[in-house]
């Protein structure tokens, strides 16, 4: 009875145990094998190639595209004024009128004309105010002609020429854009501000915009093209080696990739992936190559 006892108290060991591998191990993969397969969503864009446009930005003043100060030919006081700011003037007009008397002394007064057709720009000299043939009284200028005066740093200075196209934006009116050509490019820098003097000239006509105004300009230096563009962001850095993943059928796929130029977080590249590739933007750093990818972006531009 005792070794009865005993067989029968290994085999319930044995029974127990075999119940409790299937129990603990058996279901588990089962749960495994039932489990299913994690997929990432993503954004995607689709690799194109077009121009990326470099720039440099820089401040503006507007003014007329001619103008002169005026002198009068002989010094004294102011005896006369016969205009006022804004007024429009004709060539050979008398605007002022100078008393060269010095005490003991009298003198018929000098009279000042206009140089040049054109409006009033500055405050002309009150009557009484002493004057040189040094001292403007005011300044002529052709309002319905204006331009955009700029200074350019000298490390864009290679890449300024006549025709570049700019954007013009003013504290004025804004939200509004308009465009301007440049004209003229100084053939010096500055050796103090080192910087290079440009003149634009707006496009079109544009009445609201006045002399004295500061303007922003947004001056566009080189174009880079032929090369497909996406943003820096969806390139990632894997130990040194720049990938990209790209979709196919629900995959993600692992490319290597080489960079050209950029400009504001929009980089060329240059080898590594063709033109209408679906290219991840969104959740790249949540998969690996070969994992399982929904593209929820399908539809979007």
């Amino acid at each position: 009875m005792k070794k009865f006892w005993i067989i029968f108290s290994v085999c319930v060991f044995l029974i127990a145990g075999v119940v409790c591998y299937v129990k603990f191990y058996g279901s588990s993969d089962t749960q495994k094998k039932s489990r299913p397969e994690q997929i990432v969503s993503v954004r995607t864009v689709e690799a194109s190639a077009y121009t990326l446009k470099d720039y440099v930005n820089a401040g503006a003043e507007i003014e007329c595209e001619s103008s002169v100060d005026v002198y009068p030919d002989i010094g004294g006081k102011i005896a006369k004024v016969n205009v006022s700011l804004g007024s429009s003037v004709r060539r050979g007009q008398t605007i002022a009128e100078v008393d060269p008397s010095e005490p003991g002394s009298y003198f018929i007064n000098s009279k000042v004309y206009a140089p040049v057709s054109g409006t009033i720009l500055s405050i002309p000299k009150e009557r009484g105010v002493k004057v040189s043939t040094s001292t403007p009284i005011t300044t002529i200028g052709d309002v319905s002609k204006i331009q955009l005066r700029g200074k350019i740093p000298e490390r864009y200075v290679a890449c300024l020429k006549k025709g570049l196209k700019a954007k013009v934006t003013l504290e004025a009116f804004p939200g509004k854009v308009y465009d301007a050509t440049v004209q003229k490019v100084s053939p010096v820098v500055d050796p103090l501000s080192r910087t290079k003097e440009v003149i634009l000239t707006f496009d079109e006509k544009h009445s609201e915009i006045n002399a004295g105004m500061f303007a922003q300009i947004k001056l566009y230096t080189v174009d880079y093209s032929d090369k497909i563009v996406l943003p820096e962001n969806s390139v990632v850095d894997k130990n040194g080696t720049l990938v990209v993943y790209c979709v196919k059928d629900g995959v993600a796929e692992q490319k290597e990739v080489v960079l050209g130029n950029s400009v504001d977080q929009m980089v060329q590249i240059v080898e590594g992936i063709e033109e209408g590739e679906r290219i991840i933007v969104e959740g790249m750093t949540a998969v690996s190559n070969g994992a399982k990818v929904k593209d929820i972006s399908e539809g979007e531009q």
